[in-house]
């Protein structure tokens, strides 16, 4: 499937920094050992799985909660401090890695800077998680983010986070015993995620900043399928005015992370059309090897297929 001009990019691929992994609390702070193992490497296994799979460049980001839970004085220098080891990653490995900054939400701002500072060293965006310590990334304190984002022409990448725990107590307490993933990406990331970018739609914000480009993993959080029904009801009568459609399909672009079906595929290419959908993995939570080897034979033209797997990258982050 790769070749050298259209290599094989996957864009939704995670790792964890010692110093800011170690302040996550709760069920955020642990993973599974061989999980673990994966996080903290930025090397040889990393390239290792990869080179099995055929896969060519991994654009890495931090996992959740990333820096979105960082408050006080040093959360800035913080995350710099994080990025810039991120970066020396890439600079080791600059034909396989690039990268998605993590952001100081706490200080948008500061949070705005960090984002120009490290496009301006090579990263390809900004990877954001869920809620920022509990508000919604629609709050008018983090349009700076979103305005510098567009100005800088590169995307930010929405991931899940875990629900807030209000969140968790009502609607999934009752089966996270027996299924604990319910909270997770079997239902409590995606509702999360699809939710945060309504409101980003419902806000105005993409009205204030038409050229902003905005990414969903695991096929687009549902909204896809959903795109007529949430469009049509949008405009029954005592609405404002707004085509959920049209935002929807101008400045988002969906990934196949972790969601490696053929008819959602083809749902997203039928609403999106194919040069909004991306190659992901979400690896190491997910193995790279069914994802490629499901790109083999998913019922799209060898042109399409080219675009999924590279193309579409290449040209959104400027590779």
């Amino acid at each position: 499937m790769s070749t050298k001009t259209n290599p094989v990019i996957a864009i939704e691929e995670h790792y964890w920094d010692a110093e800011l992994s170690a302040l996550f609390m709760g069920v955020e702070s642990t993973r599974d050992a061989e999980i673990m193992r994966r996080l903290t490497d930025l090397g040889e296994l990393r390239i290792k799985e990869m080179d099995e799979a055929g896969v060519d460049v991994q654009v890495i980001s931090h996992g959740a909660p990333s820096a979105q839970k960082l408050t006080g004085p040093d959360a800035v220098a913080l995350t710099r401090r994080v990025n810039d080891r991120l970066h020396a990653a890439t600079l080791a490995h600059p034909a396989r890695f690039a990268a998605f900054a993590a952001l100081p939400t706490d200080n948008p701002q500061a949070a705005a800077d960090e984002l120009e500072r490290t496009v301006q060293l090579g990263f390809k965006g900004a990877m954001l998680h869920g809620l920022a310590n509990g508000v919604f990334l629609d709050d008018k304190r983090f349009r700076p983010i979103f305005a510098r984002a567009e100005a800088l022409d590169v995307p930010i990448y929405l991931h899940p986070a875990l629900p807030m725990q209000a969140v968790t107590d009502a609607y999934y307490a009752d089966y996270i015993k027996d299924f604990p993933m319910v909270v997770r990406p079997a239902w409590g990331f995606t509702v999360e995620t699809a939710t945060v970018a309504i409101r980003l739609i419902l806000s105005g914000l993409f009205a204030e900043h038409p050229k902003l480009k905005i990414v969903l993993g695991h096929l687009g959080e549902t909204l896809p399928f959903l795109l007529w029904r949430i469009d049509q009801a949008l405009k029954r009568p005592g609405a404002k005015a707004m085509s959920f459609r049209d935002v929807f399909t101008s400045n988002f672009y969906v990934t196949t992370s972790g969601f490696f079906s053929d008819p959602a595929l083809l749902c997203c290419v039928m609403e999106m059309g194919v040069d909004r959908i991306l190659f992901a993995v979400d690896w190491p939570f997910v193995a790279n090897k069914p994802a490629t080897e499901w790109m083999g034979r998913v019922p799209l033209c060898a042109e399409d297929r080219a675009k999924i797997l590279g193309g579409n990258a290449k040209k959104l982050l400027k590779m």
